[in-house]
């Protein structure tokens, strides 16, 4: 399994990272790895899209899910079977959402254990490169002298170290961490939607303690709330402890996620504005030509002239 991993998933990813590197001007690590992570961003665009249009329509559904709820009537049984023809009627997949998190998960897994290899030992942007990549100017320059290698972002950042460390806090690497984080907030803020009667979690959990029961819309919305405290603070401890790389990676490319769902979302709301325009446009042209009155400020104000032409168009009809 590991063999396999290494030589899949690791070897390719790490590959394309150091082909990069190995043709930009500059030969900048740092900016190998900004354009490394765009590319990965794009390349992960299909899927990152119609998660949004699926997450988008989970969010639609939850009026409908709450009237679920009511007329089940505590049936778990006939509510899970009304919910998957709920989604079923609307086109919505239960686990789309987790598809992109679970490619992610590989690439960052491999990303970390082919940075490892380089802090580790630098010869390794070498020695695990493909053949081909070895032939390339700048690695066979790299061989006869690896002290030509370096591993940081423009010569502000060494990529190699971490934030937080027995010598102390490096803080250009923890600036990354807070970056990391601080992009993982608004990321995930920008896909939540709340209302003027959204809960907080501690609220519904202090009204289960006295025995009331609350919505699974309203714990599934006030769950959601919460993880976008949650999970930038998971990042940040995460980050501080590994090399600033995979800080720089998770930076980038949560600056990416959110430029790419502020598309998505502008998308959804041109496609309702479109709509409604189209509807508006069907209803008036529908409507008979006999049928369609202008308006006028008082019918009182009409001359008696109007009103005699009004009848006399209307006698020739």
């Amino acid at each position: 399994m590991v063999a396999f991993f290494t030589t899949f998933i690791e070897q390719p990813i790490f590959n394309l990272l150091v082909l990069i590197y190995a043709i930009i001007p500059g030969h900048n690590f740092g900016l190998a790895i900004i354009i490394f992570t765009i590319i990965i961003r794009l390349l992960l665009w299909p899927l990152v899209r119609k998660q949004l249009h699926q997450t988008k329509k989970m969010r639609k559904l939850q009026p409908e899910l709450k009237r679920v709820k009511k007329e089940a009537k505590g049936d778990r049984q006939k509510e899970a079977a009304m919910v998957m023809a709920l989604y079923k009627e609307n086109g919505v997949s239960a686990f789309g959402p987790i598809g992109i998190l679970i490619l992610q998960l590989p690439i960052l897994i491999a990303l970390y254990s082919g940075l490892r290899r380089v802090i580790g030992n630098p010869h390794q942007i070498i020695s695990f490169a493909y053949p081909a990549l070895q032939h390339l100017p700048w690695m066979q320059h790299l061989s006869t002298n690896i002290h030509a290698f370096d591993s940081t972002l423009f010569g502000l950042v060494d990529l190699s170290k971490v934030a937080v460390s027995n010598a102390g806090i490096y803080w250009p690497a923890m600036v990354l961490c807070l970056g990391s984080a601080a992009v993982q907030y608004f990321q995930s803020k920008q896909l939540l939607v709340t209302g003027k009667d959204t809960r907080k979690l501690r609220d519904i959990l202090r009204d289960a303690s006295s025995g009331r029961q609350s919505d699974q819309s309203e714990i599934t919305s006030a769950v959601t709330n919460s993880t976008r405290f949650f999970i930038p603070v998971m990042v940040f401890i995460v980050t501080i402890r590994l090399a600033s790389a995979l800080s720089l990676y998770w930076f980038i490319g949560g600056l990416v996620a959110y430029m790419q769902q502020a598309i998505v979302l502008h998308e959804g709301e041109a496609e309702l504005e479109a709509v409604a325009d189209k509807t508006a446009a069907r209803d008036v042209s529908s409507i008979p030509e006999a049928e369609v009155v202008e308006t006028v400020p008082n019918s009182s104000q009409v001359s008696p002239k109007t009103k005699n032409q009004s009848r006399k168009k209307r006698r020739k009809k």
